[in-house]
C-alpha cells in the first residue's frame, strides 16, 4: 500500500504535465467568419448599348411596372421600394437601388449596377400599466393596462438570388427596346437646348 501511495502523486504529476504540454502544442485559432466572398460573376451588373440616362429610365419603368414606389430617379440613379406581408405578423420591405454608369469615350454604352436590400419586420407586443390614486378616498389605486403593437426590424440582408436580378435585367431590356434611342436633335431644337 505504501508503494502505491508513493507512485500515485508521481503519476498525477506526469499526467498533469502531459496535459499542459498537449495544450501548449495545439495552436490557438481565432474564430473568423467571412460573410462576403467576391466572385467574378455579374449577378449585380449588366452592360447595355444605351446611355446611362436611357438605362436608368428603363430601370425606373421596370420598377414602376412591378409596383415599386420610386423614391428617387436621376439620370444615373434610381431607387424603389416595395412592401410585402407574407404572414399576419410579418412585414417585408425590399429597397432596390440602381446605378447607371456610362462607359466608353462617348458614353453611348452603360453598365447598370443593381442591389436589393430586404428588411424583415415582426410584430412585437408590449404592455404598459399605470395606477390612478385618489387622495380623497385614501390610497385607492385602480390599475389601467394597455397593449401596444409595433413593428420591429428583426433581419436585414442583401438579396443574393441571381434569378431575382436576371428577371429585373430582362425587364430593363424590354423597356430599353420600347424607349429606343433618343430622337435626333434638329438645328432648332439643338439651339433651344443650349
Amino acid at each position: 500500500m505504501s508503494r502505491l501511495a508513493a507512485t500515485c502523486p508521481l503519476l498525477a504529476a506526469l499526467l498533469a504535465t502531459g496535459l499542459v504540454l498537449t495544450g501548449c502544442a495545439v495552436p490557438h485559432r481565432a474564430h473568423t467568419t467571412t460573410y462576403e466572398t467576391f466572385q467574378s460573376d455579374d449577378t449585380h451588373a449588366r452592360h447595355y448599348d444605351a446611355s446611362g440616362a436611357q438605362a436608368c429610365e428603363a430601370a425606373r419603368r421596370a420598377l414602376l411596372s412591378q409596383g415599386y414606389l420610386v423614391g428617387q430617379a436621376k439620370n444615373d440613379y434610381v431607387n424603389g421600394r416595395k412592401n410585402f406581408q407574407p404572414e399576419r405578423e410579418t412585414h417585408v420591405e425590399i429597397d432596390l437601388r440602381v446605378t447607371c454608369a456610362p462607359e466608353g469615350d462617348d458614353g453611348s454604352t452603360a453598365v447598370v449596377f443593381v442591389t436589393a436590400l430586404q428588411d424583415r419586420y415582426a410584430l412585437k407586443k408590449s404592455s404598459t400599466s399605470a395606477s390612478l390614486g385618489v387622495g380623497a378616498l385614501g390610497s385607492l389605486s385602480l390599475p389601467f393596462s394597455s397593449s401596444d403593437d409595433s413593428m420591429v426590424k428583426v433581419a436585414s440582408q442583401t438579396i443574393g438570388d441571381a434569378t431575382f436580378y436576371e428577371r429585373f435585367f430582362a425587364l430593363i431590356d424590354r423597356y430599353l427596346d420600347r424607349t429606343g434611342p433618343p430622337p435626333p436633335q434638329t438645328g432648332a431644337s439643338a439651339s433651344a437646348a443650349n
